[in-house]
């Protein structure tokens, strides 16, 4: 099944050597998804679950670098880094930033796939939760899909998105700045309160008293599944 295949986010604004990247590893056996820049690859980290990410250091916008410091500030995901930068500085620096790994461009692509195995293989293996239990409702992370009563129920990309980030983190307080980081949502911190109002009326028996999407005053919000 092609769900159990390891699944890596290629970051990066070069579209040809994206599709590259994208084609060859999937024929070596890869779930492959990528993204152009970091807000796309937050957008899709908040709905999907990766085991690698392989992440262009320079790009336009946030670079590689603060992303990946922003990665770690919440997530052990390896991080395999590409640069054309070659200066032993600028390796050490993207190791301090969290990368696990480093390769500099041009590559050749047997190379990367054989440090991509080197790290999943230094992995310990940590499979995702795959179903959250919440009342007559389940939510699937890994696939963005809310069940009520086994019924297929509409989430919104930004829904589905703040659903997953709220599920990985299932009872830790996650903060409205945080969630708009994570989920790559664009608006103020009452966006983030309006997108939650619109989940609780999808997953709780009465949105007034939520039992499972809690709001923690002053600290931001909460998921407390069955």
């Amino acid at each position: 099944m092609t769900e159990d295949l390891p699944h890596i986010l290629v970051v990066d604004d070069d579209d040809r050597l994206r599709d590259l990247l994208q084609r060859y590893l999937s024929e070596y056996g890869f779930r492959v998804t990528a993204a152009i820049d970091a807000a796309d690859a937050r957008k899709r980290m908040g709905t999907l679950a990766f085991d690698l990410i392989v992440l262009d250091l320079m790009m336009p916008g946030e670079s590689g670098l603060a992303f990946a410091e922003s990665i770690r500030r919440s997530s052990r995901i390896p991080i395999l880094m590409l640069t054309a930068m070659a200066e032993q500085d600028d390796r050490i620096n993207g190791l301090e930033k969290g990368a696990d790994d480093y390769l500099t461009k041009p590559f050749e692509p047997r190379e990367l796939l054989l440090r991509i195995q080197n790290i999943l293989r230094r992995v310990p293996s940590t499979p995702e939760q795959t179903e959250i239990a919440l009342g007559e409702s389940t939510f699937r992370p890994d696939r963005g899909e809310l069940m009520k009563n086994g019924v297929p129920v509409h989430l919104t990309e930004v829904e589905a998105a703040l659903l997953a980030a709220l599920a990985r983190k299932s009872g830790e307080v996650l903060s409205r700045e945080e969630l708009i980081e994570i989920t790559g949502a664009a608006g103020s911190d009452r966006a983030v309160d309006v997108q939650v109002t619109r989940l609780r009326r999808k997953i709780e028996k009465n949105p007034r008293m939520p039992r499972y999407l809690q709001t923690i005053r002053g600290r931001g919000y909460i998921l407390q599944p069955d």
